[in-house]
Formats: structure tokens, C-alpha cells, sequence
């Protein structure tokens, strides 16, 4: 038994640490983008949504909102007290929701992570992310144009941390916390990549999850992502791997939209924003947009 148990342990250890060698270098690079921007280019980017606010876009500003969300290094609970002074600024609802949806979405930091994934998974994820935000966006417009949807009352903005006057400095705190809270999310990711490599038999998973299975293999894929999903760095080798193994790129561009946009964290958050009934409506959304882009995508790739 325990030779048993010493040889699996050499197995997973050497599947470990050959997908550590793998993808290790794309997680320093997202971290490193995400707090260079974080530092140098986040009061910049918020700067520009807020200076949007008074273009006579219409609905269409929908569309640089999403992009800026993209670009805003914050996660949701950074988001929501920017977001509550947008809109004591005067900002659109329809404007903020495609803003906040993209941002809860995708980050710079996690489009260098999902560089790892290969070009079509990188440019579906960006592309799928900002489309997301600009339908939230529309969809606002359409339901809610005379009526309140966000409640931000409570919400204010939160003191930066990244006030060291020696920019250096600034840069390098900003990357240890961010080591500090994606570290162990990544190596778990690892581990569990490691593990399905060992364990999981290769055909068995592109038989459920791969395009032979699309439909229901793209709707496991997009509910599984809700309780999974913990950080955007931890799941890049679990995609990987079961690309890998067979998984269609429609399952996981399904699973890269309902797993961020159903983190536990996020949900809480959202869930005093938007109170029971509006954020019932998020869930449907984020379900139905991440099932029709899984399918899309399987169309043609």
C-alpha cells in the first residue's frame, strides 16, 4: 500500500511540476502587467470613464465603457465603491453596467494569464468579455431606461493603497499582494491540473465535455464554472489541461464567463448592489450569454 501510495505521489508530482514549468512564466508576467497598470495606468483609465459621462453617445457608450472595464485593473468589490461614485457623478446606469460587467469579467492581469491558453482561446476570451459588457449594457437600456437598477447607497470609495511616493516601491508592494492573494489559488490550480492529467482518462472527457457533446457539454461546462471558480489565475491550468483532454473551446469560453461572473465574493457583492430580484435577472443573464457564446464558438472553431 504504501508503495502504492509513494508511486502515485512521483506520478502527480512529476505532472506538477512539469505544468509549473509550463505556465509558471505567463502567471509572474499577469502579475506583473496587472500591478504595472494597477500603479501606473488604473487613475488614467478610471479618468477616462468618467470623462465619457458628459458625451452625447447615447447607447452606444456602452461600447468604450466595456472596453474600459476591461482595461480597469480592479476586481468587483474594487469596482463597485468606483462604480457608486460614477453614478453619484451622474454616469448612465446602462453605461455602468456594461463598465462593471466586463470588469468583473476580464482584467490585464488575466489577459496575460490566458496567454497560456493559446491565441483563439486569448482572442475568444477578450473578444466574448467585451460583448458581454456592451449586451449587459444594452440590455439595461432596453428594460431599464427610466428606472433605477444599481443601489449604491452605502458604497464609498476606498483609499489606494498604492500611495509610496518612490514609484519603485509603489510597483513592488503592489506585486507582493498580489502574489499574496493569487499564490495559492495558482499552485491549487496546478495540483488540480496535475491530478486530472493522472486520473482523468483523456476520452472519457472529450466525449462529454468536446463538440460531439456540444450542447450539454457546453451547458456542464457553463454550471460548473459557478462553483469552481475562486481566481482567474487558479483556473488557467485547469483550462488548459482539459483543452487538453478534449474539452471544446465552446465549453470553456462558457466556463470563462460564469466562473468570474459567479465568483462567491462577486456575488456578495452584487447581491447588496442590486438586491434579490435585479440579481436573479444578473444570473439568467450571465447563464444564457455564457451558454449562447459556448455554443457560437463550437460553430466555428
Amino acid at each position: 500500500m504504501i508503495d502504492v501510495l509513494r508511486r502515485e505521489f512521483v506520478y502527480v508530482w512529476y505532472y506538477f511540476e512539469v505544468q509549473l514549468r509550463q505556465i509558471a512564466g505567463y502567471w509572474v508576467l499577469g502579475m506583473v502587467v496587472g500591478s504595472l497598470v494597477s500603479v501606473f495606468a488604473k487613475d488614467a483609465i478610471h479618468g477616462a470613464f468618467d470623462r465619457i459621462r458628459d458625451k452625447k453617445w447615447g447607447v452606444w457608450g456602452v461600447i468604450p465603457a466595456s472596453l474600459l472595464g476591461v482595461a480597469s485593473p480592479l476586481c468587483m468589490y474594487g469596482t463597485i465603491p468606483i462604480a457608486a461614485s460614477f453614478s453619484r457623478n451622474g454616469m448612465r446606469d446602462d453605461w455602468l453596467a456594461a463598465f462593471m460587467m466586463s470588469s468583473v469579467l476580464l482584467n490585464p492581469q488575466l489577459i496575460m494569464y490566458s496567454t497560456a491558453l493559446g491565441t483563439t482561446a486569448l482572442v475568444i476570451r477578450i473578444v466574448s468579455c467585451t460583448i458581454c459588457g456592451i449586451v449587459a449594457g444594452l440590455v439595461l437600456h432596453v428594460f431599464y431606461k427610466d428606472k433605477p437598477f444599481f443601489n449604491f447607497e452605502g458604497f464609498e470609495p476606498r483609499a489606494s493603497h498604492d500611495t509610496n511616493p518612490n514609484l519603485l516601491l509603489r510597483f513592488l508592494f503592489n506585486l507582493g499582494r498580489n502574489i499574496k492573494a493569487t499564490g495559492g489559488y495558482f499552485l491549487l490550480g496546478v495540483l488540480l491540473s496535475a491530478l486530472f492529467q493522472r486520473y482523468v482518462p483523456a476520452d472519457g472527457f472529450a466525449e462529454l465535455f468536446g463538440k460531439s457533446n456540444e450542447g450539454f457539454g457546453v451547458l456542464m461546462a457553463a454550471t460548473i464554472g459557478v462553483p469552481l471558480y475562486a481566481c482567474g489565475g487558479g483556473t488557467i491550468p485547469l483550462i488548459r489541461e482539459w483543452l487538453a483532454l478534449g474539452m471544446s473551446m465552446g465549453s470553456a469560453s462558457a466556463f470563462m464567463i460564469t466562473g468570474p461572473a459567479t465568483k462567491i465574493t462577486n456575488l456578495g457583492a452584487l447581491k447588496i448592489v442590486l438586491g434579490m430580484k435585479r440579481f436573479l435577472l444578473y444570473l439568467g443573464f450571465v447563464m444564457l450569454f455564457s451558454l449562447l457564446t459556448g455554443w457560437v464558438v463550437n460553430l466555428f472553431v
